[in-house]
């Protein structure tokens, strides 16, 4: 069964409904996942390759076909217009990306473009016309897969793209990021020269999958986020002494491991002290010297702490790391650590929380918040718009996988939601 069937499977027709089709959305994604489809039946399109480039050329099509005025910035990032009653409005935004991890799913990303320009379809067929512009929105590189970053494209449009750092970076080929955008067509110079206006927009709305089971167990087809975690990362060493496994007294050892193994259990205790949507993750460990018959040494490892409020994930972070010290203490054994990453967490604008809530209630489904541990671009764009969020249900929370599925009559209950709160923005 090809997707296109598999979402046709089960899907509620009585959904079909104010000029939205779910036929229609669930062809384009299923066209969308033929292009770069793995042997896996996954996606491999990853940022500013040629297969990203005919994704975005698809769409473009498709944008022309629903009467939207398409244009490209330097960056890649494409935008299909449809103008209000108001042209003196700034516009809303609408959309995400078409580019995935390699080997990823089919909906991280599509169902946000997807699900915008149905919103557009549907007001074609219905004689529509929004009170302000509407433009859906592709971003360029979100998941950051070519160069080991992400969020090029929404970086870009708000000016955020830093010019130094992006030249000097080489991507998984060992090409430099010059080389690689002029493959697809396009130019350095105006990759830095694509910032928008921001006085001409109003706002950012994205809809996305959940990635998480939130959505499943309370048995709703979507979610409001009320904010994007920002991630602190800390990496930390536990020094000990080395020694031999036999000749070693247990009462006389100064094991690294035992320390490390202590802290990153009780670690997972932390994140409730200060938040219910506080997380903590050790990934990443490695021991040294790493010899069935000695005892470790040293062991290096990264803790990955997030919240979507800046005050209790710095909180956390204090938390965590008063917990590797006293651990490390009582084991006998050094502690240092180096914070190599702290970015700031991302709410969602409170207005745009209660225009979206009003629209979840209006498809009859009671509202839910959720926090969004992963980044998307609407990070990088609320750092100068209002932004919010639709998530929509994950089965079993599976993501940037194959396996990655959202139902077809889910992902429409979505654009139901973005089509009544875009029409009713200004009420």
């Amino acid at each position: 069964m090809n997707l296109y069937e598999k979402l046709m499977s089960d899907y509620d027709f009585s959904l079909d409904k104010n000029g939205v089709s779910g036929e229609r959305l669930a062809s384009r994604l299923a066209a969308l996942s033929e292009i770069g489809l793995t042997s896996d039946n996954g996606s491999h399109r990853i940022g500013f390759s040629h297969e990203e480039k005919a994704a975005k050329d698809l769409v473009k099509h498709w944008m022309a076909d629903a009467g939207l005025t398409v244009t490209e910035d330097g960056a890649g990032n494409v935008f299909g217009r449809m103008n209000g009653k108001n042209l003196s409005l700034p516009a809303i935004l609408s959309g995400s990306h078409v580019d995935s991890v390699p080997n990823g799913g089919h909906f991280d990303g599509p169902l946000g473009v997807l699900a915008a320009l149905e919103v557009a379809e549907a007001w074609k067929q219905t004689g529509f016309e929004p009170e302000r512009p509407f433009e859906v929105v592709i971003f360029t590189d979100e998941e950051g897969a070519r160069f080991n970053g992400g969020f090029s494209g929404s970086s870009s449009m708000i000016g955020e793209a830093t010019r130094e750092e992006l030249l000097q970076k080489k991507d998984i080929h060992g090409e430099p990021f010059s080389k690689v955008i002029e493959g697809i067509g396009l130019s350095v110079d105006d990759f830095f020269n694509s910032k928008r206006d921001l006085s001409k927009l109003e706002a950012f709305i994205e809809i996305h999958i959940e990635q998480g089971k939130r959505l499943e167990r309370a048995g709703v087809p979507v979610g409001i986020v009320s904010g994007i975690a920002g991630p602190c990362w800390l990496k930390m060493t536990f020094t000990g002494s080395a020694g031999h496994a036999g000749n070693t007294p247990m009462d006389d050892r100064r094991d690294a491991l035992v320390a490390a193994s202590q802290f990153i259990y009780e670690i997972q205790s932390l994140p409730e002290i200060v938040s219910s949507s506080a997380v903590a993750t050790v990934g990443k460990v490695d021991v040294l010297p790493n010899g069935v018959n000695v005892i470790p040494g040293e062991v290096r490892l990264t803790v990955d702490i997030r919240d979507i409020k800046k005050e209790t994930r710095d909180q956390l972070v204090d938390l965590v790391i008063e917990k590797a010290k006293s651990i490390s203490a009582a084991h006998e054994t050094r502690f240092q650590y180096e914070e190599t990453l702290r970015e700031a967490p991302v709410p969602m604008n409170e207005e745009m929380q209660q225009k979206l809530e009003k629209s979840v209630r209006a498809q009859g489904i009671e509202p839910v918040y959720l926090p969004s541990g992963a980044g998307h671009d609407s990070m990088i764009v609320g750092h100068v718009l209002p932004v919010a969020m639709i998530f929509v249900q994950s089965r079993d929370g599976i993501s940037h996988n194959p396996a990655e599925w959202s139902s077809l009559s889910d992902c429409i209950q979505s654009v139901h939601v973005l089509k009544d709160f875009v029409e009713g923005y200004d009420r």
